[in-house]
């Protein structure tokens, strides 16, 4: 009798602890450092997909956002786990939580559709290295008890190469009365930006984009402008990522603002 009671307690014990878990999300499960969400169900499933979204090249101490997707399973609720080897991973959307330095669900998080994702940032560490980003996710019934009905698999590793800051042609920030050059937006951007600028005199203008040799790459005006604001657009759509500069001379005069294209 006494046997039956331990057995019992021990199997309660390991369901409420499962759900705590699965409820507060859960870390080391990816092929860096674990074995899949075995709480659950012990070998994967590949009916089960899983997969990051977002650059695959970083400058050294760039910070780029990503996604990890799940589809497939029981899709009544989701849940995840995304580990990096040598960068720093951060949350980005109000259900991802960090914990020792890993990222998982907050709650979990009902599917709408067929798939779900979950937001987070992904800065580069110091070194030019190939770096990984492990992911694993789990589709379960909603049921609260981790049991072989619900399903999970790992997502495929997601290298990310980090490339040395090139060599950078001298940024001018001092802004002469005569005109003004705003930081364009987005920065990082991929693949267009939107630059804007005012000359307070008419004038000859010329707003170029050169690359991080100092190689003109565009010429997005070049001619005579009346006073006032303007909004220019690059497409960067046929650039390779890297650092490009944006450069708007009046009259003789010259203003420089850095731009990160990042694919």
């Amino acid at each position: 009798m006494k046997t039956n009671i331990a057995l019992i307690i021990i199997f309660f014990s390991i369901i409420i602890h499962a759900s705590v878990e699965f409820l507060t999300g859960v870390i080391e499960s990816t092929k860096l450092n674990g074995e899949g969400c075995i709480c659950h169900n012990i070998t994967a499933d590949s009916t089960v997909k899983v997969w990051v979204e977002g650059p695959d090249s970083l400058f050294t101490g760039a910070t780029g956002s990503y996604k990890i997707y799940l589809t497939g399973g029981p899709s009544v609720f989701g849940g995840f786990n995304v580990a990096s080897r040598f960068g720093s991973l951060d949350t980005a959307d109000t259900n991802v939580i960090k914990l020792l330095g890993e990222l998982t669900h907050k709650n979990p998080l009902a599917f709408v559709n067929d798939t779900v994702f979950w937001s987070f940032d992904y800065t580069a560490p110091d070194s030019v290295i190939v770096d990984t980003i492990y992911s694993v996710a789990n589709s379960v019934n909603g049921d609260s008890i981790p049991t072989e009905l619900d399903k999970w698999n790992f997502g495929e590793n997601f290298p990310v190469k980090v490339i040395q800051r090139p060599s950078e042609i001298e940024e001018d920030i001092t802004t002469p009365e005569i005109f003004v050059l705003e930081q364009n937006y987005p920065n990082p951007f991929n693949p267009s930006t939107i630059i804007e600028w005012q000359i307070k005199r008419s004038g000859f203008v010329s707003l170029k984009i050169f690359d991080s040799e100092g190689k003109e790459t565009a010429v997005l005006i070049e001619g005579y402008k009346s006073e006032g604001k303007y909004l220019s657009v690059f497409n960067g759509k046929d650039f390779s990522s890297g650092v490009y500069y944006c450069r708007l001379i009046v009259d003789g005069r010259q203003l420089t603002r850095k731009m990160l294209l990042i694919k």
